[in-house]
């Protein structure tokens, strides 16, 4: 079995981890009272301080622990999109995997964390962690005997820390010692010895990192005992236990370094000192983890003969089940928290495609009132124009018949008239001319009173010629054209002033000719005065009306003026009667302008032009 302590350890030397556990677990009591003490922590705050527990528990080899705080920064720092937090926690979690032999769980995340950090902008940390990730990879690939694709990895995490800013000697030469041990497990004993050898050529290695130096000391130690060149051991493995002692006495380096001597020696068949190697490991172990335990009592039944070696290797297969079973226990649970993890990611895509439907859905829904609102609007619009067209049309309509009646009143009148004049100038003055005629034949009397009375009866007969031709001629003529429109005034002013119980004074301008005058503006007229009159009624309390129609210069002039109580014009709210006066206004290209002061009156002056008419 491949020594795991030995991987983990070259793992963390190679990002620089240290600290013994108890300051970890002290450090990790000082961060969850944080937690429980600060209630005003902000989220993203909550998810760093599961991260730095994590770590601490990660660094502690208490990966149970480390897992349940990192799922939970992780979950946090998903949520919220902190791309490189998640990438630091799951490259955490991945070295737990890769620590409870979970290889394939840690390939995964090692290539999720990748996989977002190579979508971060390439700075110095991003660059380093990525270096970090690809040497667990190699870890991980070693671990599973594909020693072709863990050489790959650990050279590019080499390229990486090469091109890294600072100081990464350490980092560099741990992955180094990586390679070299991964050349060895493959049995590709001559690169690994030279990769060793290049290691042990950096004479500061032993002072300023004892540790590491023993480590790559004892692995090329052991590489050449697997190639068989006994040349230089044991005292290469002597020596590299005095170093890791010096630095620890009987820790993790010490357990490998006397399982080693314990396999020499056993190899060139010195029992005695192979049981006392094997023995010492096996001690040592006891106090650390159980894989060393594992290895130990594997070996010692190796070297060991008869009923004792039985009981070592009962022993090894008894604590290989409990590994195997615990293990594989670690690793269910992993399993299933990432497993729930997704699911609950999941549950968050669907929830969040729901939450997207519903808001479409919404988004439709107002859209389609609005329109449906629009269109109702509009259809009550159309509506309101048509009545308007309508009530129009009506206006027209009443006024064409007004007028029509007018004209033939009037034209009646002007038959009745002609009638009359045809009959005065034909049979009336037609006798009287004859009588005329017949008193001058008898003219030719001769007696002076004859003469007197013919010519006093000659001279009334003329006069009475000339009254009748006169009142003929009168009769015949043509009325003022366009007295019919005045005359619907006079009448609406009547009827209105009578209603209203007003005086009124109507003065027109007989040189305005009504004829050349549209339709369209004169109903516009009418209705102006009509509405003035109203507003009189409503809001003057007027005794007096004067009214006025005259031209000045093409253009109608329209004065309305009453003795009412007027008002302020500035402050007067404009209500829906001046708002059709200034529609009809604006309709028939005129001009309205009202002029009032409280106490005084009010007057509407509308200037109408004659020429430009559209026509109805």
């Amino acid at each position: 079995m491949k020594n795991k302590i030995l991987y983990i350890i070259l793992f963390l030397c190679s990002i620089g981890l240290k600290g013994q556990t108890k300051q970890n677990l002290r450090k990790i009591d000082s961060i969850r009272q944080c937690l429980s003490n600060d209630k005003a922590i902000d989220t993203i705050s909550i998810g760093k301080r599961h991260y730095q527990i994590g770590e601490l528990f990660r660094r502690s080899l208490l990966s149970d622990s480390a897992y349940f705080h990192y799922q939970k920064a992780e979950k946090i720092f998903k949520t919220h999109g902190h791309k490189y937090d998640t990438a630091l926690t799951l490259f955490g979690i991945a070295v737990c995997q890769t620590y409870d032999k979970d290889y394939t769980g840690s390939e995964v995340t090692s290539i999720e964390a990748l996989t977002l950090l190579s979508k971060l902008k390439q700075n110095n940390d991003v660059r380093k962690y990525k270096s970090y990730v690809y040497n667990n990879l190699g870890i991980v690939f070693n671990e599973l005997g594909q020693f072709e694709e863990s050489i790959n990895y650990y050279e590019k995490a080499l390229d990486f820390k090469k091109n890294l800013v600072g100081n990464f000697e350490r980092s560099i030469g741990n992955t180094l010692n990586n390679i070299a041990y991964t050349y060895k497990s493959s049995g590709q004993y001559k690169l690994a010895i030279e990769k060793y050898e290049q290691i042990l050529k950096n004479k500061n290695l032993s002072k300023e990192r004892p540790d590491s130096y023993a480590l790559a000391l004892n692995n090329y130690a052991h590489t050449l005992y697997l190639s068989k060149r006994y040349n230089k051991l044991p005292q290469l493995y002597f020596k590299a236990l005095k170093v890791t002692d010096s630095v620890n006495p009987n820790g993790y380096n010490s357990i490998i370094i006397n399982q080693h001597l314990a396999e020499y020696y056993n190899g060139i068949n010195n029992k005695d000192s192979a049981k006392y190697y094997g023995y010492k490991a096996k001690q040592i172990s006891t106090q650390y983890h159980n894989d060393d335990l594992l290895k130990s009592l594997l070996l010692l039944s190796e070297i060991e003969e008869g009923e004792k070696a039985a009981i070592h290797l009962k022993q090894y297969v008894k604590l290989n089940d409990s590994l195997q079973k615990a293990e594989r226990t670690v690793r269910n649970k992993f399993a299933r928290i990432r497993f729930e993890t997704q699911e609950i990611k999941q549950e968050n895509i669907q929830i969040t495609k729901e939450r997207t439907w519903l808001l479409i859905m919404s988004l439709v829904i107002i859209i389609a009132s609005f329109l449906l609102y629009l269109f109702i609007s509009q259809r009550v619009k159309n509506k309101e124009l048509e009545f308007k067209q309508s009530q129009q049309e009506a206006n027209e309509e009443i006024y064409n018949l007004m007028l029509s009646q007018n004209e033939n009143i009037e034209e009646a009148r002007t038959q009745e008239k002609k009638r009359i004049s045809e009959e005065l100038h034909d049979g009336v003055l037609g006798r009287l001319f004859g009588t005329r005629l017949s008193l001058d034949s008898l003219n030719m009397a001769t007696s002076e009173d004859a003469i007197n009375t013919r010519g006093q009866y000659i001279i009334g007969l003329k006069d009475i010629e000339d009254d009748i031709r006169e009142v003929s001629h009168k009769l015949n003529t043509d009325f003022v054209s366009g007295s019919g429109f005045i005359d619907i005034i006079k009448t609406l002013v009547d009827t209105q002033t009578l209603a209203y119980n007003l005086k009124y004074k109507l003065e027109h301008d007989d040189n305005i000719s009504w004829d050349l005058v549209s339709n369209k503006k004169k109903i516009n007229i009418y209705r102006i005065i009509q509405e003035s009159m109203h507003n009189i009624y409503k809001h003057a309390n007027a005794n007096q009306l004067f009214i006025s129609l005259e031209l000045k210069k093409d253009v109608i002039l329209v004065v309305l003026r009453d003795d009412g109580s007027g008002f302020e014009t500035n402050k007067a709210k404009s209500g829906i009667g001046l708002k059709n006066m200034n529609s009809r206004i604006k309709e028939i290209k005129g001009e309205i302008k009202i002029t009032s002061k409280k106490g005084f009156g009010t007057t509407v002056a509308i200037q109408i032009p004659i020429t430009n008419d559209e026509k109805l």
